[in-house]
């Protein structure tokens, strides 16, 4: 029988990425990446209209982008003939979501609304709904409502609900003017097969939508506000459908564009870092799989629906099929190196870089290696992007305590890699602490292929050893195993996402473990970032909040000023 093979395509933050792999082992036969040519909007639109604090926007267009550049670039690389690829899957950053029309065009694309900033793509990183995600967490707690636990105790302003009704709250008329909203990862696919189906796992982590219990009643949506008493039925009607369904055949037009024959089979969408889990080889619980890039997401599979503080969520058949998938994160990880390199590091670290050939993260990894365990004398909160758990706070932001006037840059560099560590340590802690096992570490993502002392780091402050994925596409080959199972194993696919793992799954040979004598004293050190952790995060000094008012206040009369 002829190989055969499937694509994966993994949609960034920044960029989208498609890998076409071979079904006998899951090797990458070709890949290939497409910048956004928008990238992200945070200050202003493509028109010049600015946008407000803590707005992350997109272009719905960057998206079809990749399909027309990666898609073919792969086949040509490959030389693969497009009747023996049998299937497409994709994955996305999430909560990212938009507002359609009837016809299942974003808003956006309408010429009267191109300068609204609600009629775009909001991020997952879009955060201005924060007032409306505090109002929803009182009004839920003060109802008793029983999702709220499955959430670890707070809904979070990146998510669906929240978002929806900052539209709401701010432009009445585009909230009424939309069809639907919808993930972009579903609406993706819906142009890729001209079907629309909501998949199980962005419904279940990021819009309130429950196996059993489906969503949260009308009743809650009408004491949020009365206008949306109606929403589920309205702008979030739909089936929502198992990951690894086949969502639709190619449509002749995507055939076209792609260079795939039409009616190839597409899976439903999914999220990218729950993609990345069967693609490693988990299927099992205790296994904690970390997605590391520009922030985390943590997952790890449970036999039984447990609450634990802070987590994004738990749902059943939420990652991998028969299991309970639960979720949590840190709002930024890459980011915080990625800050500090572009912002904060002097010129003549830059410097000696280019000297020496390499980049300046290359450098300071190099420099801060040298140091052990608290010997930099530093300590720092990873809040750079706000705190996804197991605070569930946005407006918290970043800390460094200890600097005097020798400390070097390559010492704060490494502050700042064992903060996301220590982030990562409460993580592990709720879930092992709440009856939710975590026996080992999985990583995959850009920063374990390329950063050896933070992977280190990270099994110093966990006591915990690490494996490592094998892919340097995770999710992208996570996302072509679910195009396999959506194809079947009468087209050359599979018929479960558990059979596709024992083929196609892999993680590296070699193994990072914890250092005994590090443990101890990073042990000592996370004592020390709990207390910060809960004196600046528990509302016992709320200064970063005062901050950010003050902040606020001062741009909003600065507008005034310019308006007059």
């Amino acid at each position: 029988m002829t190989e055969k093979y499937a694509i994966g395509i993994d949609f960034g933050s920044e960029s989208g990425r498609a890998v076409l792999v071979s079904l006998q082992d899951g090797k990458e036969i070709a890949d290939h990446v497409t910048p956004y040519p928008h990238g992200v909007m945070t200050e202003q639109l493509p028109s010049g209209v600015k946008l407000g604090l803590e707005w992350a926007l997109q272009h719905p267009d960057d998206y079809i982008e990749v399909l027309r550049k990666s898609v073919p670039a792969v086949m040509e690389q490959s030389k693969i003939s497009a009747e023996d690829v049998i299937g497409l899957g994709i994955d996305f950053t999430a909560c990212t979501m938009l507002p359609i029309d009837e016809k299942g065009d974003p808003l956006c694309f309408t010429p009267e609304l191109a300068d609204n900033p609600h009629s775009w793509v909001k991020l997952w990183k879009h955060h201005a709904a924060q007032e409306e995600a505090t109002k929803l967490n009182e009004i839920a707690e003060q109802r008793g409502e029983q999702f709220l636990p499955r959430y670890g105790g707070k809904i979070s302003s990146e998510w669906m609900i929240a978002k929806i009704w900052q539209i709401l709250n701010e432009d009445s008329d585009t909230y009424e003017r939309t069809d639907q909203f919808v993930e972009a990862t579903d609406w993706v696919i819906s142009q890729m097969t001209g079907s629309l189906k909501r998949n199980s796992c962005t419904a279940g982590y990021k819009a309130i939508w429950h196996k059993q219990d489906t969503y949260p009643s009308k009743d809650f949506f009408r004491e949020l506000d009365p206008r949306l008493e109606n929403l589920v039925e309205t702008k979030l009607r739909g089936d929502v459908v198992p990951l690894g369904t086949k969502a639709g055949g190619l449509s002749n037009e995507m055939a076209e564009i792609t260079g795939l024959k039409p009616g190839t089979a597409v899976a439903v969408g999914n999220v990218d870092a729950h993609a990345a889990v069967p693609a490693m080889g988990v299927v099992t619980p205790g296994k904690l799989v970390m997605a590391m890039g520009t922030s985390i997401c943590h997952m790890v599979l449970g036999t039984e629906e447990r609450y634990v503080e802070g987590m994004c969520g738990v749902v059943e058949d939420g990652i991998i099929p028969d299991y309970y998938g639960y979720e949590a994160g840190q709002s930024a990880v890459g980011d915080i190196f990625a800050w500090f390199v572009d912002k904060a590091v002097p010129a003549y670290v830059t410097e000696a870089a280019e000297k020496e050939g390499i980049n300046v993260h290359q450098w300071l990894e190099n420099k801060a290696s040298s140091y052990k365990p608290g010997e930099t004398g530093l300590l720092a909160l990873d809040w750079w992007n706000g705190n996804r758990s197991v605070l569930v706070d946005t407006e918290l932001s970043g800390l460094l305590v200890g600097a005097t006037l020798q400390t070097k840059p390559e010492e704060i560099y490494r502050a700042l890699l064992e903060a996301t560590a220590f982030g990562t340590r409460k993580i592990v802690d709720a879930f092992h602490q709440n009856g939710v096992p975590v026996d080992e570490l999985y990583a995959c993502g850009g920063l374990p292929q390329k950063n050896q002392l933070l992977m280190q780091i990270y099994a110093d402050v966990t006591n915990r050893k690490i494996k490592i994925a094998d892919s340097k596409q995770t999710p992208a080959l996570g996302a072509a195993m679910f195009g396999a199972v959506a194809a079947g194993s009468d087209n050359g696919g599979f018929d479960s996402i558990m059979e596709a793992a024992g083929i196609m799954g892999r993680v590296r040979e070699d193994v990072i473990e914890p250092i005994p004598e590090n443990v101890e004293v990073y042990e000592n050190l996370y004592q020390e970032y709990n207390k910060l952790h809960d004196y600046f995060g528990r509302g016992q000094n709320d200064v970063m909040k005062t901050l950010k008012n003050i902040k606020a206040g001062t741009r909003a009369n600065e507008t005034v000023q310019l308006n007059k």
